[in-house]
């Protein structure tokens, strides 16, 4: 008899955290699962202790192949996903008890909701809770392909539950380079509802980053594919042929480490208006992740950048607008002041805003950080009753 919910994991030299991982799923509240484990060429001790836990625990399946990434890992583990539910689970994010069962119960109450995520606390490697640190709950109705940069249809994908029928309908998962999820839930909106829960539901482990992950180069290619899976997105809204995601295309982009030569490739693949609406995209979803990574664009990069908003800032509402302006110019104050990168600051903004960059950066830099509490209190106002 099948399970009511087939969990996949994706796992390589996991073994850190796996025993951690294993043991809050057995202390699940809803026991009706399977969990499979794809080993994606683990060269520690993952291996030993996945074979340990699937003697211990028959609702475990174990599936070892050569290292071929995450996105074919876990489509291994979907192709035999034979549950009314399927669920992602991270190897080494921890769940909460009830994740499970309060994931199950909100999808058996709302049949129109295809998928669903709860949000989650933040743990650094040691298991440390970071304070004051959860994802934030996003409205998935917002989403909108259109907007500059896109606005995605977020859920936690670590704790991903999804009605496995309307997982299968999409196709599954696409190369996409850190934008799988999303390219996936653009899909699974054209079905059903997308639902953020409210309630904190896990543990999301934050590593600290290496000089690679925080590059530029690596923060330019996830806002590039992002905002393919955007464009793809339109397409189906259009009724026009999508684009195709291959694995030579995303061999393409990893070997790019400029945002000019990222759009000068997406150019091969996308056209007309599509071509402006991607310039100013990537160059907006660069600044809209710079607020939580330290990508620091080059004067390269920069250039570009201001380039892209001088010449197609018409294609959004004044609203859309507003938003984008007051993220560049924060983008530009933070690389004003940061040793090094000043010049890219004053590039970002152009001459015109040079006045406001130099005030807000005095403002930041030279006023104590009391003071600029009290001030930025006074200019909001009080609080709403």
């Amino acid at each position: 008899m099948n399970a009511v919910v087939d969990i996949v994991m994706t796992a390589y030299n996991a073994g850190a955290f796996l025993p951690e991982t294993l043991a809050a799923m057995r202390a699940q509240t809803f026991s009706d699962y399977r969990l499979i484990i794809v080993d994606d060429g683990s060269t520690d001790e993952t291996p030993r202790i996945l074979a340990e836990a699937a003697a211990d625990d028959p609702r475990i399946e174990v599936i070892t192949q050569k290292n071929a990434g995450i996105v074919a890992a876990s489509n291994v583990g979907l192709e035999r996903c034979n549950a009314v539910y399927i669920a992602r689970q991270d190897a080494d994010d921890i769940p909460d008890p009830t994740r499970l069962e309060r994931q199950v119960a909100y999808l058996e109450q709302h049949p129109d909701c295809v998928a669903t995520g709860p949000l989650a606390r933040h743990i650094d490697e040691h298991g440390t809770v970071r304070q004051n640190y959860t994802t934030n709950r996003r409205d998935t109705a917002l989403a909108n392909p259109y907007w500059i940069p896109a606005r995605e249809p977020y859920l936690m994908h670590p704790f991903l539950m999804v009605r496995a029928s309307a997982f299968h309908q999409t196709g599954g998962y696409r190369p996409m380079l850190g934008s799988e999820d999303s390219d996936l839930y653009w899909r699974l909106s054209e079905i059903g509802r997308l639902y953020n829960m409210p309630e904190t539901l896990g543990s999301y482990r934050i590593h600290s980053g290496s000089i690679s992950s925080n590059s530029i180069g690596h923060g330019a290619r996830l806002a590039f594919c992002a905002q393919l899976a955007a464009i793809s997105a339109q397409r189906r809204r259009e009724g026009r042929k999508d684009l195709e995601f291959t694995d030579e295309l995303m061999q393409a982009v990893k070997r790019e480490e400029s945002v000019r030569g990222l759009f000068a490739l997406g150019c091969q693949f996308v056209e007309g208006q599509e071509r402006d609406w991607l310039e100013i995209s990537l160059a907006a979803k660069i600044i809209e992740i710079c607020f939580y990574r330290p990508f620091e664009p080059t004067p390269d990069d920069a250039r570009f950048m201001a380039q892209a908003f001088g010449r197609h800032w018409g294609l959004m509402s004044a609203e859309n607008a507003k938003i984008l302006r007051e993220s560049i110019m924060t983008t530009a104050v933070r690389l004003a002041i940061k040793p090094g990168y000043r010049q890219q600051g004053f590039i970002l903004v152009g001459k015109g805003a040079w006045p406001k960059l130099l005030g807000r950066a005095a403002f930041r830099t030279l006023l104590p950080t009391t003071l600029r509490d009290r001030i930025k209190k006074t200019v909001k106002g009080p609080a709403p009753a």
